[in-house]
């Protein structure tokens, strides 16, 4: 691909069809859309105001393009202003470039810092919240004659219970100026017989996906539906009933005009592509070995190497290389490890993932080749300290993680080398959030720690909200947007 059309698409400035590409788009490219709804109140007010707009956004484009070419660097830098469409927004790594977005707040004992508002939600879910214009989206398992979130709080520790009867499984909008709840709207009906989840997990556990007028909602063996952005049901498929174990966790992603997914339990193991118009079965591939722990919860990772992408979907044993279109196996590496949580990231030309249990290695993988390239791709391995949960953040030169037990590390992206360590304390599930070179990480038990990250790491604060907490962050405007086990919060300096 062109050099300047590859900044262009990274930063979701380009149309959402290529000439060359045919139905096939890398995802920050919906983000372009975003732009446009967000403006869509100041244009209405001035009909100048949208041309004088694209004028300078097309400036922008431009300026950041030419910074890019002349220094060299991967240009992935997002907007401070668009939609946060999936798991981990826009650019699929959790990264955001918005200085004005806060580094402290808090909630203690009735006084509240930074706090713009909060929207208590019911039932229970660890799906992170996905954000259109001025609405916040997001799933959650309902049970009316119980308070669910206590009773899995207090459960014990590892183990696996279904006690409170059948749910809802839900999608709840909220405004995102005032906190108020547009609309819930039950999905799926899901009766007392459902499988047992893990203490730890919920039965709305994968993060929504945003494209264009749609929303895609997954509930991993319950399954899988398409709604418009009112809520109303415009599809649903519930064909890959797999047994799973410990419950449902992977999230989907788009890619072209399909929605892509892992299925990956007791008695199955294979990634599936719907077309998103109808939701039937494109295609689908199985991880093609024999594995003890098949199951799995991984979110697939699309990529553009060379102007060619790539669906990067890891499972118990194998992660492959899939053809978007097609979904044929370019490559795959092998390795020993199941229960994988962590969505991959593609940074400075190379694949980042974790092994999963029971003792996680963080893999670097050259995405150029073709086959089982197990022995030949693999640029560098590392262990300890390596996360089962939290998912990894592209830092400059560096990647910066998080332990599920608190201690977090930044290596070195090219060779894998340690630059620092840090013990920052409590147990991680949510995945980092990335502004500039400030890292934030978020506690299970609602605490986020703020990091600045240079040669070595400086803490600049310590943020307390109550409640459990294992979803991710999404941003809005100059704000962040935080569930917890009780509700949204919208974080903004005030």
């Amino acid at each position: 691909m062109r050099p300047i059309y590859i900044l262009a698409l990274r930063l979701g400035t380009l149309p959402t069809k290529t000439p060359w590409e045919k139905d096939t788009l890398i995802a920050p490219v919906r983000s372009s859309r975003a732009r446009k709804r967000v403006t869509q109140d100041k244009t209405q007010a001035d009909p100048h105001s949208q041309s004088r707009y694209s004028k300078w956004t097309s400036l922008l484009v431009v300026i950041v393009s030419i910074i890019g070419l002349s220094f060299g660097i991967e240009t992935t830098t997002p907007r401070c202003y668009g939609d946060w469409p999936e798991f981990r927004g826009p650019l699929q790594n959790g990264t955001v470039a918005n200085p004005e977005l806060p580094i402290a707040w808090s909630v203690d004992d009735g006084h509240e810092k930074n706090v713009v508002w909060f929207a208590p939600t019911r039932g229970l879910g660890w799906s992170s919240p996905v954000i259109v214009g001025d609405r916040i989206y997001l799933t959650s398992a309902r049970n009316e004659d119980s308070n669910e979130a206590t009773a899995e709080a207090n459960a014990e520790p590892n183990t696996e219970s279904n006690a409170w009867g059948p749910r809802s499984l839900v999608l709840i909008c909220i405004d995102g100026k005032t906190g108020k709840t547009h609309f819930e709207k039950t999905i799926f009906e899901q009766d007392d017989k459902a499988p047992s989840i893990h203490k730890k997990n919920s039965h709305a556990s994968p993060t929504p996906v945003a494209q264009g007028d749609r929303l895609f909602l997954h509930f991993g063996h319950q399954g899988t539906a398409c709604t418009a952005l009112d809520g109303s049901i415009l599809w649903i498929n519930r064909d890959h009933a797999y047994a799973p174990v410990h419950g449902n966790g992977g999230s989907p992603i788009v890619a072209g005009k399909l929605l892509v997914f892992t299925c990956d339990g007791a008695d199955a193991s294979y990634t599936v592509a719907l077309d998103q118009l109808n939701g039937r079965e494109v295609w689908r591939t199985p991880r093609g070995i024999q594995c003890e722990r098949p199951f799995s919860f991984a979110t697939p990772q699309l990529i553009d190497v060379n102007g060619k992408l790539q669906i990067i979907s890891p499972g118990s044993d194998i992660v492959q290389s899939l053809d978007p279109e097609t979904g044929n196996v370019l490559w795959s590496v092998r390795y020993e490890g199941f229960s994988l949580i962590t969505r991959p990231i593609f940074h400075q030309g190379l694949v980042y993932l974790s092994t999963g249990y029971m003792a996680p290695k963080l893999l670097a993988i050259d995405p150029t080749g073709s086959g089982d390239v197990t022995d030949t791709h693999v640029r560098w391995t590392l262990s300890g300290g390596i996360p089962n949960t939290p998912s990894f953040a592209p830092v400059g030169d560096q990647i910066v993680m998080v332990s599920d037990g608190g201690i977090a590390t930044g290596v070195r992206a090219t060779d894998g080398k340690k630059l620092w360590q840090k013990r920052i304390g409590g147990n991680y599930s949510a995945s980092p959030t990335i502004n500039g070179n400030i890292v934030f990480f978020q506690s299970e038990s609602g605490e986020a720690i703020v990091i600045k990250v240079d040669e070595q790491p400086e803490e600049l604060s310590r943020n307390q909200l109550p409640g459990r907490t294992f979803a991710s962050y999404a941003t809005i405007d100059n704000d962040w947007v935080i569930r917890t086990e009780s509700g949204l919060y919208r974080i903004g300096s005030r």
